[in-house]
């Protein structure tokens, strides 16, 4: 541990996750809502697979695209929280260089298909809303598939160059999250990094700023068609139905385009607004999504509360 600030002219056989710095003495109190919200995570996403694959009245464009989203929550979840918890119980700092990739991977594939995710339940929103007799005749389940596959070669194939990236360079081994990001490796690098820079922001750009266009197109033609219903009530029932849908792009794309700033225009690895967004954008998301789901769907929290009530 001593030795974790020196710089070692070949791949580091680890690296060093500083967990929050200066709180050290306070980890044990930190990782008791960590974990509590890491098992609220966990079962909740498991619930929502649960009840869509037994509910047969469920399966649907939207409710299959939503076990997309839960999966993606889970794995998210399980890829970092377990090192994170490690951290605060046991003071275990240390991941191996193959290990720190492999989670990397992970992170950055798994994020980019809940951003795809995002954009093929706004599609499921705007086809409902705005051409509600052909929704199931545009949506078909061969649709879906193919949606569903395309988003899953996606993500897979734009993060894969990331490991390969960082995998060149000598580092510094000192990290300023709980895990693994390609912004906050690449800082440590102690060459030249403008082609992992210039890759970032492209895959950046393919992903979290083309996906949150078309949300934002479709919620424009959404607004645009419930603006034409005469009832102030239909309108208002129908942006409803949406919200579930924007709590969701808001608390995955707010934190993620702050880190994504902050790591490539401040150079303070140990800035508290940087650590903390880190934080909220691993553990909010999939914590939270289960729960607006659960509430804003009628149908969902029906089974739900039917599955209780049994």
């Amino acid at each position: 541990m001593s030795d974790s600030n020196t710089t070692d002219f070949t791949n580091p056989s680890t690296f060093i996750l500083l967990g929050i710095p200066g709180l050290e003495v306070a980890h044990i109190w930190i990782s008791i809502p960590f974990c509590t919200i890491y098992a609220i995570a966990i079962l909740g996403n498991f619930f929502i697979l649960f009840i869509v694959k037994w509910e047969s009245s469920l399966h649907e464009p939207m409710y299959y695209f939503l076990c997309m989203l839960a999966v993606t929550d889970l794995v998210l979840s399980t890829a970092t929280m377990p090192k994170m918890l490690n951290i605060f119980w046991f003071n275990s700092r240390e991941i191996d260089f193959s290990a720190c990739l492999t989670q990397m991977y992970f992170i950055h594939c798994f994020s980019a298909m809940e951003s795809g995710i995002l954009v093929a339940l706004a599609l499921d929103r705007y086809v409902a809303i705005c051409h509600p007799l052909r929704h199931s005749t545009i949506l078909t389940n061969s649709v879906v598939a193919k949606i569903s596959l395309a988003l899953v070669l996606r993500s897979s194939i734009l993060a894969l160059p990331y490991p390969f990236l960082v995998r060149r360079w000598p580092y510094f081994n000192v990290l300023s999250h709980s895990y693994c990001l390609h912004e906050d490796v690449m800082k440590m690098a102690c060459a030249d990094i403008t082609v992992n820079n210039i890759y970032g922001l492209s895959v950046a750009f393919l992903t979290m700023g083309l996906d949150s266009l078309l949300i934002f197109l479709s919620y424009v033609l959404i607004l645009k068609t419930v603006l034409s219903i005469a009832s102030s009530t239909e309108c208002l029932m129908a942006l409803t139905t949406c919200v579930s849908h924007l709590c969701a792009v808001l608390l995955f794309y707010i934190p993620e385009i702050g880190l994504a700033l902050i790591h490539r225009f401040r150079n303070s690895s140990s800035d508290f607004l940087q650590i903390l967004l880190g934080y909220v954008y691993m553990m909010i998301p999939p914590l939270i999504n289960p729960i607006v789901y659960s509430v804003k769907s009628k149908y969902l929290r029906a089974r739900i509360i039917r599955a209780f009530v049994k």
